[in-house]
């Protein structure tokens, strides 16, 4: 079993107990927790980057035998995946930075070398302009002493955060590298796309309050707190959003969007996501939110639902709870087709036959998160088709990945006259190293109410 593999494992237990607290909360409206100051911030995510420096790099270098990865930045043109290897106070690459990793084999560590301008983190220096003022020079020298078999570049026509090497940078290394090294060159997405999707403990023990903080957010935004029906439109919901973002020295990887359904016969729009904008929100209205929050450098992406109560009225009305309840139908048959080995494209086959089996008009394109809100890995669907994908489709799941389970379902709903409706879901959770699927932060059952019974 390997060192990452070991450490995992370990930490499934506190994983575990951490899961059972975030049920817990899901049953109400969640706290706010606490959220660190930058500077602990910083030290908990340069911690992280040791961790993963010290298990998941050599892990995945020796999975598929590169000896030798190269990668280079531009100063605001970095490579996706050199912006998740530096330290957290470098807000950007400085100047042209070469990140080179080298396995010498037998068991020893990687070697992390760093040819830039100022030093990185505890990467070894490994460029002095004013010895060798080409600094793809140096890099030529240090392949050639080294001599790998392979040297993997970050190259990839399907997987965008995959191909981060710009063309420019591409051709440097070929010339400086001459014929003979640059033969061993292999365009490698794999090696990066693992890098991205792969969580390590630390992260899995603070993702669920990442998730909570989200729940909390939302909670509060929809309430009547925010929501005066016949005053608030959902344009300021999204602004209001954006500002408790802001004062909780928060960032967001998208624009927040609130969307209205109401019994006038309107098609719901995945795209144009139904009444926005000015529209006043007003009492038996149906709410979806689409919310995401990026703190210590992971990310959510999360929907939830909400009823906007009428006077008397102490639930959402029968058919939208029915309609709720089609909705995680979906979700569980998504869930449980998630497995280790799968393709994005076989998991979206199992869920889709579960659910045409059950006759829930239902799409699915759920995906990775991570690092990116959406993440390194497969794709499971989309929202504008639900055939299989090439190439993104086709990439295999691995555990200990972070996953956004996003889908709808549709539902003919009798109190508004037969009206079909489209139930959102999007939830954040973890596929361990056992292949078991968790939820970071429980998963919408029931409606939020406006206001609060």
């Amino acid at each position: 079993m390997s060192k990452i593999a070991r450490a995992l494992k370990a930490g499934g237990a506190l994983f575990l107990c951490l899961q059972s607290l975030s049920i817990a909360s899901a049953q109400s409206s969640p706290a706010m927790p606490g959220i660190l100051p930058l500077e602990r911030r910083a030290e908990v995510e340069d911690r992280w980057l040791a961790q993963r420096f010290e298990t998941v790099l050599p892990t995945l270098m020796r999975r598929d035998n590169v000896k030798m990865w190269i990668l280079v930045a531009g100063e605001y043109n970095e490579d996706p995946i050199v912006e998740t290897m530096l330290p957290a106070t470098w807000l950007h690459a400085r100047r042209r930075t070469i990140l080179v990793y080298f396995d010498p084999g037998e068991g020893q560590p990687i070697e992390r070398l760093a040819l830039a301008r100022y030093a990185i983190g505890d990467f070894k220096p490994s460029w002095i302009p004013e010895d060798e003022p080409d600094q793809w020079a140096q890099l030529a020298k240090i392949v050639r002493e080294r001599n790998p078999a392979t040297i993997a570049l970050n190259r990839s026509e399907g997987f965008p955060l995959a191909d981060g090497l710009s063309s420019t940078h591409y051709e440097a290394i070929v010339k400086a590298l001459g014929p003979d090294l640059s033969r061993r060159l292999v365009a490698h997405e794999r090696l990066g796309l693992g890098w991205l999707e792969t969580r390590i403990p630390d992260e899995m023990a603070s993702y669920p309050t990442i998730s909570r903080i989200s729940h909390a957010i939302i909670e509060e935004g929809f309430s009547e707190k925010v929501i005066t029906p016949g005053v608030t439109t959902s344009d300021d919901v999204v602004w209001w959003f954006r500002n408790r973002i802001a004062e909780l020295k928060l960032d967001t990887w998208f624009q927040p969007s609130v969307a209205i359904q109401r019994p006038d016969g309107g098609q719901f729009s995945v795209q144009e996501m139904g009444h926005r904008g000015d529209t006043v929100i007003m009492p038996g209205d149906m709410l979806h939110v689409d919310f995401g929050i990026t703190y210590l450098g992971l990310n959510t992406d999360i929907q939830r639902l909400a009823y906007v109560l009428k006077p008397g009225e102490t639930d959402a009305p029968k058919g939208l709870r029915d309609g709720l309840a089609a909705m995680n139908r979906v979700r569980d048959a998504t869930v449980a087709a998630l497995k280790p080995g799968r393709t994005g494209n076989e998991v979206l086959a199992l869920a889709r036959r579960q659910i045409e089996a059950e006759k829930i008009e239902g799409t699915i394109y759920s995906h990775p998160i991570g690092h990116h809100g959406h993440g390194a890995g497969t794709w499971i669907g989309a929202w504008e088709s639900q055939q299989p994908a090439p190439g993104r489709g086709e990439y295999r799941i691995d555990p200990n990945t972070a996953w956004s389970i996003e889908l709808n379902a549709e539902h003919k709903v009798p109190e508004w006259g037969g009206q079909k409706v489209r139930f959102m879901h999007e939830e954040d959770g973890f596929l361990d190293a056992n292949g078991q699927f968790r939820f970071l932060d429980g998963a919408q059952e029931r409606f939020m109410l406006v206001p609060r019974p």
